[in-house]
């Protein structure tokens, strides 16, 4: 299954792009980064069946296993890709969020574009090292 994170904004050479580039480079499975301008721009159709994942404060904030538990399900339900979709500062459009087939939150605080794709890129990480079995120091 393809964990694919398209998120507006270019995260460039940064410390969150060296946190991202970090966990993805650690997920056993396949995984892309689209970047799309702050605004405009177009996401890109999915291989399907997939699932989309928008990452809005309104959000469910799940626990990291209960995030593999979700992430197990449809990888074994066939899903072929998943699309994480992180919005620009002002957040995603009602449309987006009423289509997507979760909403995830980090918490209630407010957090900058470019760090939340650093941390779904290490919960991406941690689900897939749960679902492979590896020990999870907080079971």
């Amino acid at each position: 299954m393809l964990l694919h994170i398209i998120a507006r904004g270019k995260i460039g050479r940064s410390p969150e792009a060296e946190l991202v580039e970090r966990y993805l480079k650690r997920i056993r499975w396949d995984t892309k980064t689209t970047e799309l301008p702050d605004s405009g721009g177009t996401i890109p159709a999915p291989q399907t069946p997939a699932r989309i994942v928008a990452l809005d404060e309104r959000g469910k904030d799940l626990p990291s296993e209960k995030f593999a538990d979700i992430l197990g399900r449809w990888r074994d339900d066939g899903i072929r890709e998943v699309q994480f979709l992180i919005g620009a500062a002002d957040g995603h459009e009602r449309a987006v969020r009423q289509d997507a087939d979760l909403l995830l939150a980090y918490g209630s605080a407010t957090w900058p574009h470019m760090m939340a794709r650093a941390m779904l890129a290490e919960q991406l990480y941690r689900a897939t090292a749960i679902l492979a079995g590896h020990p999870y120091h907080r079971a």
